[in-house]
C-alpha cells in the first residue's frame, strides 16, 4: 500500500518539487555533519590575513575566492571593479619608550600610511601652536617624535592641499589671538581664544623641519582606517606620497608620554613600522560565481559579502564572517544537486570600505539585469546568527514552506517570518552594499543578524574596523547556522512561485 502511495504522488507532483525537497534534505544534512564556514575563514583571514583594495593580501583572497568556485563546479568570473593610483601592504610593526621610565608601546598605522625608515628612535616634543611657538621650537623638531592635538577617528591626517590652505587660516587666527593676548594682557580680562584642538597645525612645515613622524591619541581598541588623499587621489603615485608615520597610540600610553615630555623629562621613543606601497595602477575585482536557473535564466537571486578588510586585524568579522558564509551557502547549493529555476549570482564585493566601490561598479556594469533581480542577500555585520525574515505578502505562505526546514535545524534561534511592511525607497547610499541595490530600487532585505540568543556577549563596535577583527572573534556555531539558513533561503527564493513584486517592497513615488 505504502509503494502504491508513493507511486501515485510520482505521477502527480513534479518531478522539479522532488528534486528540490531532496536538495534541501542535502543541505540540512550538510548542515548537521559538513559544515565548512569556519574552513573558509580560516583560509581567509589566517592564510591570506588584512586585506584592503590595492593589497597583495586582497588579489590573493580574490584569486583564492575564484579558484575555490570553480573547484565546486561554479561558473566564475573577476570582474574589474576599478583601480587604485598605487597599492600599499603592511609588515610587521613595533614600538617602545626608553629613558627615565619604559614600556612597550601599543599603537597601529592607518593603511596607505608611511612607515619608519627601519628603526627610528627619536625625542618627544609637543606640538606648536602658534607661529611663535613654531619659530621657538624649530630646532629641536629635527628627528622628533611629535605628539600632536586630538583624538584619532582611525584616519591619517590630511595631506592635502584644502587641508593645508584650512590649517594655514587657523595658524593666521591663532596668531592674531596671541597678539591681542599679549598686547592687551590686563586690561579688561578678555581674552581671544588659540585653537588648540585642529591636530598638526604646522603638519607641512614639522616635516620639512626634520620630524621623524606624528602621534595621536586612541582610544582602545585601536581604529586603523586608511590615508585618505592617497586612496582617493586619482593621481597618487610614487612622486606624492605621505613620507612620514601616522602613529595612533593607546590613548593612556600617549597621556603618560605627554605629561613627561611637559615636564621635560629624559624619554625617547622608538618605532619600526614596516609600510609599504607598490607601483600602481592596481587592479581590485569583484569575484563573480553563478548558478544558472533552469526554468527562469534571466531571472536572478544576487548573494554578496564584501572581501576587502582592513589590516590591523585579519577581517575575520568584517567581513570575513560574510565572505565565509557565502561561500558555504554556494557549496552547500552546488553539493545538494539542486538546480534552481532562477539563475542564483555570488558575488564577492571589491573595495566595499573604500566607499562601495565594487558593488557601485557592479550594479553600474549590469543595470540590464537590475529589473531582474528578485532580491539581494548581502552578509556584513558580523558573526551573528539569522533569526527572522520579512518578505512580499503575497509570498507569505510559501515561505513559511520555505523556511520550515531552518527552524527544524536551528529551534533554539526561534525563526521568525513576517510580512514586508512596504517603504520608501531610500535615496542615499549607506554603510554597505546592500544599500547600491536598495537605492537603484532593487530589494534588498536582508534576514535579521543582531540578535545573540546564545550569550556571547558579542560586540560588533569593539571589533568595527580594529585591530580585534581577527579569525577568534566569529562565532563558529552563529556562522554555520547563517551559512545553512542563507543556502536554504537563497535556493527557495530562487525556486519560489514568481520574481518578488517592487511593489510590495517599496512604496509608490
Amino acid at each position: 500500500m505504502k509503494r502504491l502511495f508513493i507511486y501515485i504522488l510520482l505521477l502527480v507532483m513534479p518531478a522539479g518539487v522532488w528534486a528540490q525537497d531532496a536538495a534541501v534534505k542535502k543541505i540540512m544534512e550538510m548542515a548537521r555533519e559538513d559544515n565548512r564556514v569556519m574552513q573558509h575563514l580560516d583560509i581567509l583571514c589566517n592564510r591570506i590575513g588584512g586585506r584592503p583594495a590595492g593589497s597583495d593580501a586582497c588579489t590573493n583572497a580574490e584569486q583564492w575566492a575564484a579558484h575555490t568556485f570553480k573547484e565546486w563546479g561554479l561558473d566564475v568570473t573577476l570582474e574589474k571593479a576599478g583601480e587604485l593610483g598605487v597599492g600599499f601592504n603592511r609588515g610587521g610593526w613595533w614600538g617602545r619608550m626608553t629613558g627615565d621610565e619604559s614600556m612597550i608601546l601599543h599603537f597601529a598605522t592607518p593603511s596607505y600610511s608611511s612607515g619608519t625608515k627601519g628603526s627610528q628612535k627619536g625625542h618627544v616634543v609637543i606640538e606648536p601652536r602658534t607661529q611663535e611657538e613654531f619659530n621657538r621650537m624649530k630646532g629641536v623638531l629635527r628627528g622628533a617624535w611629535v605628539l600632536v592635538n586630538g583624538k584619532s577617528g582611525g584616519w591619517g591626517i590630511s595631506h592635502s592641499k584644502q587641508a593645508t590652505e584650512a590649517r594655514h587660516k587657523i595658524i593666521e587666527a591663532n596668531a592674531e589671538a596671541a597678539k591681542y593676548n599679549r598686547e592687551h594682557a590686563g586690561e579688561d580680562g578678555e581674552r581671544k581664544r588659540i585653537d588648540d584642538t585642529t591636530p598638526a597645525l604646522f603638519h607641512d612645515e614639522m616635516i620639512e623641519a626634520g620630524v621623524l613622524g606624528f602621534i595621536q591619541a586612541a582610544e582602545v581598541p585601536i581604529q586603523a582606517l586608511y590615508d585618505r588623499d592617497v586612496v582617493r587621489n586619482n593621481e597618487a603615485s610614487f612622486d606624492n606620497l605621505p613620507a612620514v608615520p601616522n602613529i595612533l597610540l593607546n590613548a593612556e600610553q600617549y597621556d603618560r608620554i605627554k605629561t613627561l615630555a611637559q615636564q621635560r623629562r629624559n624619554i625617547e621613543l622608538e618605532f619600526d613600522i614596516r609600510n609599504y606601497f607598490k607601483m600602481g595602477p592596481v587592479t581590485y575585482n569583484n569575484v563573480v560565481a553563478k548558478i544558472e536557473g533552469k526554468k527562469y535564466p534571466n531571472e536572478y537571486v544576487v548573494v554578496g559579502a564584501h572581501i576587502d578588510a582592513f589590516d590591523t586585524g585579519t577581517g575575520g568579522v568584517d567581513c570575513g564572517s560574510g565572505v565565509s558564509a557565502v561561500m558555504e551557502a554556494a557549496r552547500m547549493i552546488m553539493a545538494s544537486g539542486a538546480k534552481p529555476d532562477r539563475t542564483i549570482i555570488f558575488v564577492l564585493f571589491a573595495a566595499e570600505e573604500f566607499g562601495l566601490l565594487g558593488s557601485q561598479a557592479w550594479a553600474k556594469a549590469h543595470e540590464d539585469i537590475m529589473p531582474k533581480i528578485s532580491n539581494v542577500f548581502n552578509r556584513d555585520g558580523g558573526p551573528l546568527p539569522y533569526t527572522s525574515f520579512n518578505v512580499p505578502q503575497s509570498l507569505l505562505k510559501e515561505y513559511e514552506k520555505i523556511v520550515k526546514p531552518i527552524q527544524e535545524l536551528y529551534p533554539d534561534y526561534d525563526f521568525k517570518l513576517t510580512a514586508i511592511n512596504p517603504f520608501k525607497k531610500p535615496t542615499r547610499l549607506g554603510g554597505n552594499d546592500s544599500t547600491t541595490f536598495s537605492v537603484a530600487g532593487v530589494p534588498a532585505v536582508q534576514m535579521a543578524d543582531w540578535a545573540d540568543p546564545k550569550g556571547y556577549n558579542f560586540s560588533y563596535n569593539e571589533i568595527w574596523h580594529t585591530e580585534r577583527d581577527t579569525f577568534n572573534k566569529s562565532i563558529a556555531e552563529y556562522q554555520e547556522q547563517a551559512a545553512a539558513s542563507l543556502a536554504i533561503m537563497v535556493l527557495g527564493t530562487a525556486n519560489a512561485s514568481k520574481q518578488w513584486p517592487r511593489n510590495e517592497v517599496f512604496l509608490a513615488e
